[in-house]
């Protein structure tokens, strides 16, 4: 797996985690999709992914997309 793989199942997770929890759970649990999307949202444009450090940091090797 190379990180640009990490962060997108990283981020698909966490998306559908926040779905699951607010059916089941509180609907409060849509803050930490909606998280997930602006965080998406915010490295598409700064070119910075806070998820993509920590994946490098592990070892991950690079994709195309967070070079």
């Amino acid at each position: 797996m190379n990180l640009d793989r990490a962060v997108l199942a990283l981020a698909g997770t966490i998306v559908l985690a926040g779905v699951l929890l607010s059916a089941l759970v509180s609907p409060w649990w849509l803050l930490l999709a909606a998280f997930a999307g602006l965080n998406l949202l915010q490295s598409s444009v700064t070119g910075f992914c806070p998820a993509a450090v920590i994946f490098r940091r592990l070892g991950l090797r690079e994709g195309c997309a967070f070079r």
